[in-house]
């Protein structure tokens, strides 16, 4: 079979002769750059999306018929605002301010007095009484200073014994242990070190230069070595029995990211290692947050880590945690099913949203995680009683819905079907326990405050420096969890441990972030309030 058409070439009408073959051929390459094109323009408006427009995943949309827009945006946890009259309308209260100074700061008094030869009435002469004083109050910043704190104590010997004996007794009072053996480095020194870099995101180079600005030459090599060393002597032992008190509990959570490693053996230094992040849910009394350096990404590494732990763990949607052992059971998560669609959604052109496929989609995911917000009061029993009653059908329908969908595989919204079907039976697990949450978004949460750093620090230098890293970023997010500053949980740890027992050090159990021997001023603010 031939097939003609017609070509305009400079106001000039040819006919072109093709084959049914090579037409079929043209067709064919002609979907094809049309559905690369396509995909091209939604990379591009997701790009643009992500590089200008806002970062929240709220939805706008709830036109849908299936939802009931007073259920999609009431939240039955909130409590009613209260209102005051205000000349015939009434206004919500205005939210009380939240800056608020701490009760036991030291306060400097300065008077300010008139001077004898001013305490005369101008009118009458007579002499002036103090009747009232005015006050003004202000907050001042002392910057940190630095001083050489010296240990000395007495070391006594016996007079007689040395006159008419062979051996003299020689007693020493008793002083504590330093943080670093044969070393200047004070508890507070290495605590703030370490605080300024894990907690406020600051490069050693950084504080190097800071130090340098007081008169102190203190290099980042020296730092450094402060930190590692205290870590291994010091941190490692709290971190080893926060792990074995990890896997004793039933649900937990697990994330990564990439770490690069600059003389990792074996491996280039451009090549990426990885930052793995495990702690407990958020139905337990005392929040556990670990992170473990490891040099690759595959499935030995969790289950190392894991071993010995049985129950439930939250995960995104990466291969390996599918292949841990049966006695773990994997948990999906539906906020990286709601972000694929959100991601479509964002690169359809808004007058076309509403009804659209990833819309859809999306308010699925909105209505689950509004039941789990009605949910957050309910005792575990009750939480999984109502999602049996309320989320399952949804979920049901979901799934349903999803079969349904006819949509190229290769878009934005076929990578959120595709996703949404390939992990369904771990997006399905959070109904069997009511312990179980609906997202991994506390693992993330955790591990932002290393991909932070990371922005900073860019790499780790050796191996050893990047396990110590992980272990002192579990001790301070660890710390955080249960409400406690860290650099005095720092400061408490390196003045205390250097003269525990062996035993004591291993054990741990007076250094723990629950310790009821911890002083009161670990204690945040926040919590001690």
């Amino acid at each position: 079979m031939v097939l003609c058409y017609n070509e305009v070439m400079k106001n000039t009408i040819s006919t072109v002769t093709i084959s049914t073959t090579e037409y079929e051929a043209l067709k064919s390459e002609n979907a094809e750059l049309l559905q690369k094109v396509n995909w091209l323009m939604e990379q591009f408006r997701l790009a643009q999306h992500k590089r200008f427009g806002a970062s929240s995943e709220k939805s706008e949309y709830n036109q849908l018929n299936i939802f009931n827009e007073a259920e999609a945006t009431a939240d039955k946890t909130a409590a009613e605002p209260e209102l005051i009259e205000i000349e015939k309308h009434y206004r919500k209260r205005k939210r009380a301010a939240v800056d608020r100074l701490p009760e036991d700061l030291p306060v400097e008094v300065i008077e300010y007095k008139l001077p004898e030869s001013e305490r005369i009435c101008p009118k009458c002469e007579c002499a002036l009484h103090v009747m009232n004083y005015e006050r003004r109050r202000e907050l001042v910043f002392i910057p940190a200073s630095a001083k050489i704190r010296e240990h000395v104590r007495e070391v006594c010997a016996c007079r007689n014994c040395n006159k008419n004996s062979d051996s003299v007794p020689i007693i020493k009072a008793e002083m504590p242990e330093p943080v670093i053996f044969k070393s200047f480095a004070s508890p507070e020194a290495v605590a703030h070190i370490m605080y300024q870099k894990f907690v406020m995101h600051s490069p050693l180079y950084r504080q190097e230069q800071d130090w340098n600005r007081f008169g102190i030459m203190l290099s980042r090599q020296t730092m450094s070595n402060w930190l590692i060393k205290a870590t291994e002597d010091w941190l490692e032992p709290i971190y080893n029995r926060l792990h074995k008190l990890l896997l004793a509990r039933n649900v937990l959570h697990a994330d990564e990211s990439t770490l690069q490693v600059l003389h990792e053996p074996g491996k280039t230094a451009q090549s990426k290692s990885y930052m793995w992040l495990y702690r407990t849910s958020g139905y337990t009394e005392n929040p556990i947050v670990l992170y473990d350096y490891q040099p690759g990404r595959h499935a030995k590494y969790p289950e190392a880590f894991l071993a010995n732990f049985t129950g439930y763990l939250h995960t995104d949607g990466y291969d390996g945690y599918h292949k841990l052992p049966e006695d773990i059971t994997v948990c999906g998560c539906w906020a990286h099913v709601r972000r694929y669609f959100d991601e479509a959604l964002k690169t359809i052109p808004e007058k076309e949203r509403v009804g659209s496929t990833a819309l859809i989609g999306k308010q699925y995911c909105d209505k689950l995680f509004a039941l789990e917000r009605d949910f957050a009061a309910l005792s575990v029993e009750n939480r999984f009683s109502e999602r049996k009653k309320q989320s399952k059908p949804l979920v049901d329908a979901f799934f349903a819905w999803v079969e349904s969908v006819q949509i190229l595989p290769k878009s934005l919204v076929g990578k959120a079907i595709g996703y949404a079907q390939s992990q369904r039976k771990y997006l399905e697990r959070f109904l069997l326990d009511g312990r179980i949450e609906i997202s991994n978004n506390r693992a993330e949460r955790s591990i932002k405050p290393f991909v932070i750093s990371r922005k900073n620090f860019l790499f780790a230098n050796t191996p050893r420096g990047a396990k110590a890293s992980a272990v002192m970023y579990s001790i301070i997010e660890t710390a955080k969890e249960n409400g406690l500053n860290p650099y005095e949980y720092l400061v408490h740890i390196f003045k205390t441990a250097p003269n525990l027992t062996a035993e004591e050090l291993t054990s741990a159990e007076s250094l723990l972030p629950w310790s009821a021997a911890l002083p009161v001023s670990v204690q945040s603010p926040k919590k001690a309030g």
